[in-house]
């Protein structure tokens, strides 16, 4: 016996409705969305990262088939589209998320219910800012146990990782570009990169570092005016437009050589070194700029504390502990360039004081006596000068 479809609702009683753009991965859908768009995602413990990709794009909805927060440690996506005035549901039935499709008309009312196309498809859950402290809060009484975990496993990973720190690694050659001697700066798209970005802009002018961009950090350099010298990673968060620009292209691959990101790359018809190397994308930057001797490494955006580590799903960072001691000396953060950072002031404005403390020297001088004397014997002279010039011709 067939199922009764549910009957159409042309007109529901709606708090709020919009454009469906649906993705498993919530760095992918934030390249699709528009302004006023309903973002379905399917995403545990919604990182800071991803949660200002989402409010960046204006969203008027997080609609949620996993729990925003499930209380293994204090994630603050949610926390970050609540302050951006961005509204968070839940799918109470996570199975609903393969049934909506990009361009679906959802609509959501003040009793939960959720409308797809005009027809009732189920409910969901808010998160307002009392749900979210609340999970926060016993998430934050968890953090101890996850440390322990995560501590645990890295201590697994260490030994199969340690000849990152002990032997030199063998990195892509970058032939035409000199990183020797030089400051590199890295661009990752962590928490807080296009504030720190925006702040390094007298330390771009006036170093002219090696850029070098991690992933989706080649769009962020482009759109603040500066070109990527390199662009590294997966090659799945970057931008046609970003892997077109002219940066060299070195696709991270895994230990046995095997790179996903490389089809990417060749199905545009571009070229790209391949940098078989454990550990994130962001350690294999850190390692190209250090083994091809960089004087000091500004990491922007990169990941450094345990939420961070958290964030990003892994069990075990030990790869990341690693490289973080062997290039340690050299490395330094953005923000720690900035409040170090004395900027040289640009020649215009050098000109300006110089005219500008000239000007009452000439005042003075226009009207004591031995400059008018001055004057008028240089106006005789240069007469004389002319007339003896005409006679002679």
């Amino acid at each position: 016996m067939a199922t009764a479809r549910p009957a159409p609702v042309s007109d529901p009683l709606v708090s709020l409705k919009g454009t469906a753009r649906a993705d498993r991965r919530t760095k992918n859908l934030t390249k699709r969305l528009h302004p006023g768009d309903i973002a379905v995602i399917e995403h545990d413990d919604l990182d800071a990262v991803a949660a200002r990709g989402l409010a960046d794009a204006r969203v008027a909805a997080v609609v949620n088939a996993r729990p925003f927060i499930t209380g293994k440690y204090p994630n603050r996506g949610p926390a970050v589209l609540l302050q951006s005035h961005i509204p968070l549901f839940e799918l109470d039935d996570p199975g609903l998320f393969a049934r909506i499709k990009d361009g679906d008309m959802l609509a959501l009312t003040p009793d939960g219910d959720l409308y797809r196309n005009g027809r009732r498809a189920g409910t969901v859950t808010a998160w307002d800012g009392a749900r979210v402290a609340e999970a926060t809060e016993a998430a934050r009484a968890n953090l101890g146990n996850e440390l322990e975990k995560f501590a645990r496993n890295t201590l697994q990973y260490l030994d199969a990782d340690k000849d990152l720190l002990l032997d030199p690694t063998d990195v892509p050659p970058v032939p035409g570009l000199k990183i020797a001697g030089r400051h590199a700066l890295i661009v990752v798209r962590g928490e807080g990169y296009k504030e720190d970005l925006a702040l390094l802009r007298p330390y771009l002018r006036d170093v002219r570092p090696v850029l070098i961009a991690v992933d989706g950090g080649a769009d962020a350099l482009l759109a603040l005016g500066e070109r990527p010298d390199i662009i590294l990673g997966d090659m799945d968060s970057v931008s046609e437009e970003g892997l077109r620009c002219g940066a060299r292209l070195i696709v991270h691959a895994y230990k046995n050589g095997a790179a996903p990101g490389l089809a990417r790359v060749q199905e545009m018809g571009l070229e790209a070194d391949v940098f078989p190397v454990p550990g994130t994308s962001e350690d294999a930057a850190l390692l190209l700029a250090y083994e091809h001797g960089a004087d000091l490494i500004v990491a922007v955006g990169t990941h450094s504390n345990l939420e961070d580590f958290l964030d990003k799903g892994r069990a075990g960072m030990a790869s990341t502990f690693l490289v973080r001691l062997k290039v340690g000396p050299r490395l330094v953060d953005a923000r720690g360039v900035f409040k170090l950072y004395q900027p040289r002031p640009p020649f215009l404005a050098f000109v300006a004081l110089l005219l500008s403390a000239l000007f009452p020297l000439a005042v003075l001088l226009r009207h004591t006596p031995i400059w008018q004397n001055l004057a008028q014997m240089f106006l005789i002279w240069w007469r004389l000068f002319w007339w003896r010039l005409h006679l002679h011709f």
